[in-house]
């Protein structure tokens, strides 16, 4: 993605973008299950290009340890992970078969990938932790993917946490958790953001110089004339 686009986005709460985003007419823009799970991913906000891996239920002929060897795995698919992306996996929100544990996501960290975002679990947490990789999960767990979990495929249309996810489509991720930008929207939805959180700024210095929050909070004409004149200085 554009670098000039992804530095200002790191700069940029995913709070504020849910708003920006319902100001769009974008209400489900926020992934419900993924939450900052290891230490590199706490205290974080990381932005990437959608990587889209699906997993459907487990069905006992396809859901095999063998399957791991098959072409189509989460083997494959992590080769196919280019550096700076967000993998975004549709666990269709099972939390009790780890979908990654630790070897694949040491293999990700080696290809450059910046993050894993899945409505499941992972397994090995303490292995994951140890490899360094920021992962937006919703939990760990003992058993394998196969145990609950069946990989179908990757880069095509998902839904985690229930939002619709293209491959492409930016995510940003931080403490609050997961959110998608439409790739067509992401300029003008990141060029909005930036001016909501320099008024917001702007509110709360007002705020902490004991000003009321009716008329404030959303600011009404007389205080967006008193933010355009003061911003312009």
């Amino acid at each position: 993605m554009d670098p000039i686009i992804k530095a200002k986005l790191e700069k940029i709460t995913t709070a504020t973008l849910t708003t920006v985003l319902l100001k769009k007419g974008l209400r489900n823009i926020w992934m419900r299950g993924p939450q900052p799970f290891t230490p590199a991913a706490k205290g974080k906000r990381m932005v990437g290009p959608a990587f889209t891996l699906r997993f459907v239920p487990a069905r006992e002929d396809l859901a095999t340890p063998e399957s791991w060897s098959s072409p189509i795995s989460t083997r494959a698919a992590i080769e196919a992970m280019p550096e700076g992306c967000i993998c975004v996996a549709d666990a269709m929100g099972v939390t009790d078969a780890g979908i990654f544990g630790d070897i694949l996501c040491a293999r990700m960290m080696k290809r450059g990938v910046t993050a894993l975002v899945t409505d499941g679990a992972v397994r090995d947490v303490a292995g994951v932790v140890g490899t360094g990789m920021p992962v937006w999960c919703a939990g760990g767990a003992a058993p394998p993917s196969v145990a609950g979990l069946t990989f179908v495929s990757w880069q095509e249309p998902i839904g985690c946490g229930g939002v619709a996810v293209f491959p492409g489509d930016i995510v940003v991720v931080d403490d609050d958790g997961a959110v998608l930008i439409p790739q067509a929207l992401v300029a003008e939805v990141t060029h909005l953001s930036e001016e909501q959180e320099r008024l917001e700024a702007w509110i709360v210095s007002k705020v902490e110089a004991g000003e009321k929050l009716p008329g404030l909070y959303p600011p009404n004409a007389e205080n967006k004339a008193r933010y355009e004149a003061e911003k312009s200085r």
